[in-house]
């Protein structure tokens, strides 16, 4: 059992990322905004699918990886740093165009919609790299099975996902609407979020193999 500090840190990590603008954020918002809440809803539960396929995938790699090479974790340890500190600097570099995306996405079909929510979140890069560099800071093998560790890791990241991307898609519009009359908010936001990553990436050079 992943002990219960380790569990807060790595929600707020989660935290982070689903607040930060990416493929799936665009998307769901120009969704909502385009076809209402919705297909917003239907892209939103392609969306979280997409998250299962990269726990699998992620959680089946690891536990070959932590018992064919025990200390692999630091290899990973000092990606994740980079990779924190990577998105910090594209946090405050970036232009915040998040909610001034096409509006005029043709009507598709449910399925279209799950499929393409799907899709959109498997070749997102940037899940990819945080499942592969933030679960082995916090899987260990004194905690029991690394496989059950994986997805208890997995099931809170998704339950965050999924509860703030859903409350972006039945709010895209009035979001949109607030943030373009107060764009000193996004600048507040940004400046913030970096804050965040940039602790999380010294907290995380600083973890020792025990």
């Amino acid at each position: 059992m992943i002990p219960i500090n380790d569990l807060l840190l790595f929600g707020l990590a989660s935290l982070i990322m689903v607040l930060s603008p990416g493929p799936n954020m665009i998307y769901l918002i120009s969704r909502s905004l385009s076809q209402g809440k919705k297909a917003g809803i239907i892209s939103l539960i392609g969306v979280i699918c997409g998250f299962l396929f990269h726990i699998l995938m992620v959680s089946f790699g690891l536990t070959a990886i932590f018992f064919a090479v025990p200390y692999a974790f630091i290899v990973v340890k000092f990606l994740g740093v980079g990779y924190l500190l990577y998105l910090a600097y594209t946090t405050v570099k970036s232009e915040n165009k998040i909610f001034y995306t096409d509006q005029n996405l043709k009507q598709d079909k449910p399925l279209k919609l799950f499929n393409i929510g799907l899709l959109t979140n498997i070749l997102n890069p940037k899940m990819a790299v945080f499942y592969l560099s933030f679960f082995p800071q916090f899987i260990k093998p004194e905690y029991g099975s690394i496989l059950s560790q994986s997805f208890q890791l997995g099931v809170i990241q998704i339950i965050i996902s999924f509860s703030i991307n859903f409350l972006i898609v039945i709010s895209a519009a009035k979001m949109a609407n607030w943030f373009s009359k107060k764009p000193i908010w996004l600048r507040i936001q940004q400046w913030f979020m970096a804050s965040v990553l940039t602790g999380l990436a010294v907290k995380m050079a600083l973890t020792k193999v025990k």
